[in-house]
Formats: C-alpha cells, structure tokens, sequence
C-alpha cells in the first residue's frame, strides 16, 4: 500500500467557511477547488474536507440527511468530481469527513425506526424503553447538554443521541447498519477521495445493558461548565466492540489503498485509545484533543508525544494544535507567546517537527486568532446552549480572509459568519511574499518538513530539560535534526559547545561565546553528526 500518510501533513477545510463561490455567504465546492492552487503552493499533501453532504444543517453538517449526494448549498456531485480531479492534478490527496456514528432525524431511516418497532428498520437506531418511573433507562448525558435520550411518542420509547436531540444514533449492535456503513464508504471510494476522517470513532456502538456511568473519579474544584465532563463515559461510548468494527473498516479501505483518520474524543486516557485504534489492522492513524486544550509546557508535549510512542509503538498519531471544535491555538495560548506573530510561528515550527502525521486548521498559517461574537452573531448549538462560556465554535469557524477588502475576498454577499477588523488583518495577499510573515513561515517550515526524511519517518528521542525549554531528536546519524524551543515570551540561555549551522528556520536564536540564547518563542533545528 502507497503509505503517503504517514507523516504527511493534512490541511482542513471547512467548506462554509473557504470561499464562497456564488455570492450567497456560504462556501462551496467550487469556491474550494478555486483555491487548490493555494494549498498546494503553501506545501500541505493532503486536504481534509468537512461534510458537505445533504443536511438540515442543525450542526452544520454533522447532522446529515443524505451520506451519498452533495448539500445544494455547497454544490452538486458534479462539483466533487471536478474538486477530486484538480486536487490530484496539483498532486494533493483528498480526504472526507464520514460522520456514521449518528445520523439526522431527518434522514429517511430514522423516519422508518421510529414509525414501528416491527419495521425492517426498527432497530436501525438505539431505542430504550423508559424505566418504571418514566425516565431514561440510564443517566447518559448529551455532549450538548441534558440528557442522552429523547421520548419518541410514537414508538412509546426513549432513542439515544449523545449530540443534538435532533442526531439520533446508530445502532452498530446491528450488522446491517455496519454493511450500510460499508457501501457509502464504497460510494466514495469509487468518486476517486483518498482517504477518510471519521468523526467521533469511539462511539459506535453503546452498552445495551444501559448501565450508568460512574462519576468522573477525578476531583473537581467545582461543577464543569457542562455536565457531560463530570461523567466517566464507560457505557455509553469506548466500548470495546469499536475494535471488531475498525477491522471491518481497515479491510475495506485496503481494498482501494485508501488511508484513514480517526478523532478520539475523550478525556480520559485518550493517548492510549488513539494507539489501540491506530494499532496494525485497524485505522491507518489517528487523534485525539490531547494537544487542542490551553497547557502550553515542554512537559505537555514531552509526555503526549513520549507517552504515545511508548505506549503504541505499533500505532500513528495525527497532531493537530487547532481545529473547527475548538478556539484557536494563537488566542488559546496567547499569554505564552511574546506577540501573536512570535507564537504562531513557533506553533508552526512544533508542530511540524513531531513524530507523526499533521493537520493544519484553515487560517492558522495566518496566525488567525479567535473572532469575538455576540450571542446574537452564533449559529453554534454548542455555543448557544452554554453561552456565555464555553463561547462555542463559531469563533474559530469564520470564514478565511484572502485579501483586505470587503468580506476577505470570501464572499461577494454576507457572510454566513461576520469577518472582523482583527481577522481581515490577517490575510493571504497581505503575507504572501513578505519576509517575516507567518504565511511564509509556515511554507518555509513545510518545505523544510518534506525536504528532511528525519522529520517526516524519524523516531524521537526527547532530551532531559528544565521549562520552559524543549529539546528533542529526530532521525539518527547522518541526517539526524536537534530540535530546539523556548516555550515562553522570556529569553532563556543554555551553554552551547557547538557551532550554530542551523538545518533548518530559526526564529530568535543566536550564538556568542559558548552560550545559546534562545529568545521569546524561539524555535531552531541543528544538524547532528
């Protein structure tokens, strides 16, 4: 099999939010293919495509109506084909999110299992029946707040959705739902897409016995901002039977060569479930948000990285710093950078020096920070159901900026999300071609990234060293690359026998008289004997 993946660097596109091509505020298909030349200039080998299938858009795509046509709103199947065939020409693999685990009410199997306990669709989805006092048959909680069940009057039963009541799950327990499953992988497939990025791949399947949740065994201060963090999810998600499932995945993606992601979301010992799933047989990689929350230390890393490789030797993880579910890394780690400029490019230089494969999120190669909205402003669930805090997902979702002009150079309408004054700030013709800036930056990283086989295929060897500095090795003997950071917006000195002939982007790093000043947010990569 063509292992293109591995160490490969993904870039993320939400469609709604890259370029609208028709004026309507909406990204589409169209819009994206237009801008392939982009991304395959700024040096990334594959694109990551969030759904653009048929939805009521409840969670803006994630709630999906129809696995096996495109939204009008994004475009049309013939769109996709033409979007596949650019990507390819510019030599860039396309990747498709597959949301499986859970589909929308408004899909016409939901309509056929909730009509019926008898129909040939009736144990499509999780169904329960109430407990003798009426309510739920357990304390599952809603990754959206309340619980995970809703009555259905017409079944006289509760239907499980660990999302919106409005997302109602999938019974995998059924091996007809997982042969579905199967053939609109196989629909895709055939469409020429290189790869998929599953959503949610630990919460296929459900403990039918519905036995409750423990408590999160980890002490708390006080209550999470949502319930749902203050369970142990033993039950209603991690189960075991999701290994059989990923073995009947990985068999029919080495069918067409194609390569796969996975997105671990848990909070306990999630390292350790993104090398069991990434184990040989099962998917190809995968992530998890170990890296996506606010620590910002050489510890942090150390151990996510350390403790993945040790751990999971056989596995492969994909790192990623941000992404469409969570605010970005500029504004998240902000009081550890010097300036935003100076922390986004050291995030750049990073991220793409880890063992493992890497995903980059639309606008962090512009140092994009977090756009503040108004409640009135979200379309969020997430945000809207929490407000004021967590803000939600919207902040990070704003559409891309191109240029400095009305809307970015996104839409000739209005934008389905607003571009602010801090965002427009930062856009491509603004950077592209000006030494210093981030956009350039990050294509220099990239360039150095695929131009050095230690940092693509090298395992790591992680030095001993006090905070905030990070030292590690990657590759060994000729070709191998020291990889140093100062995690702080203060310099920090180390003694240094060694001449400094970087291999590689420097960013405030000097050499005089034996010591080696690492300044605020310095990054450098030396070659090693």
């Amino acid at each position: 099999m063509d292992m293109w993946w591995k160490g490969a660097v993904t870039y993320q596109v939400y469609p709604r939010s890259f370029q609208d091509s028709n004026g309507d505020g909406v990204g589409d298909l169209k819009g994206i293919t237009a801008r392939l030349p982009y991304l395959a200039d700024l040096g990334v080998d594959a694109v990551w495509l969030s759904p653009f299938f048929r939805s009521p858009m409840r969670d803006m795509g994630y709630d999906v109506s129809d696995y096996t046509d495109v939204d009008p709103v994004f475009g049309t199947l013939k769109d996709f084909d033409a979007l596949v065939a650019r990507a390819h020409g510019l030599g860039l693999k396309i990747v498709i999110d597959q949301v499986l685990s859970h589909s929308s009410d408004q899909h016409p199997f939901f309509a056929e299992s909730r009509a019926s306990r008898t129909g040939p669709r009736a144990d499509w989805y999780v169904w329960a029946d109430p407990r003798p006092d009426g309510t739920p048959p357990c304390n599952w909680l809603s990754v959206f707040g309340g619980p995970a069940f809703t009555w259905d009057g017409r079944r006289r039963q509760f239907y499980l959705h660990n999302f919106l009541t409005s997302q109602p799950d999938f019974n995998y327990h059924n091996p007809a739902v997982q042969d579905w499953a199967l053939s609109v992988l196989r629909f895709w497939l055939d469409r020429g897409v290189d790869g998929f990025r599953f959503d949610t791949v630990n919460y296929f399947f459900h403990d039918p016995q519905f036995r409750d949740n423990p408590a999160d065994h980890r002490v708390k201060d006080e209550p999470e901002t949502s319930p749902y963090g203050m369970q142990y999810h033993l039950y209603d998600k991690n189960r075991p039977e999701n290994l059989a499932w990923l073995v009947r995945l990985r068999g029919l993606l080495d069918e067409y060569g194609a390569a796969s992601v996975g997105e671990v979301g848990e909070s306990h010992h999630a390292i350790e479930m993104m090398g069991d799933y990434s184990a040989p047989g099962r998917l190809h990689q995968c992530y998890s948000f170990e890296m996506l929350g606010k620590k910002f230390s050489a510890a942090v890393f150390r151990d996510r990285i350390e403790g993945f490789f040790k751990g999971a030797p056989k596995g492969w993880p994909m790192w990623a710093f941000s992404n469409h579910d969570v605010s970005r890394h500029v504004s998240r780690w902000a009081a550890f950078g010097a300036d935003p400029e100076a922390l986004a490019k050291q995030a750049a230089a990073l991220l793409l020096s880890f063992e493992g494969s890497v995903c980059l999120w639309q606008g962090e190669e512009l140092g994009q920070t977090d756009t503040e909205l108004s409640f009135e402003e979200l379309t969020d669930p997430q945000g809207i159901a929490f407000w004021p805090a967590p803000v939600g997902r919207d902040n990070t979702r704003t559409p891309m900026v191109w240029e400095d002009g009305p809307q970015g150079g996104f839409t000739a309408g209005t934008p389905w999300l607003p571009v602010k004054p801090p965002q427009l700030a930062r856009n491509v013709a603004g950077q592209a071609g000006r030494a210093g800036s981030v956009l350039e930056f990050y294509r220099a990283m990239l360039a150095f990234r695929r131009a050095t086989p230690a940092l693509r295929h090298g395992r790591t060897q992680v030095l001993d060293t006090p905070e905030p500095v990070l030292a590690f090795q990657r590759g060994q003997g000729p070709g191998a690359v020291l990889c140093l950071f100062n995690l702080s917006p203060k310099a920090v000195a180390l003694a240094f026998d060694a001449p400094l002939t970087p291999a590689g982007p420097v960013l405030a790093a000097t050499l005089a008289k034996g010591v080696l000043t690492l300044g605020p947010n310095a990054a450098v990569f030396l070659p090693l004997p």
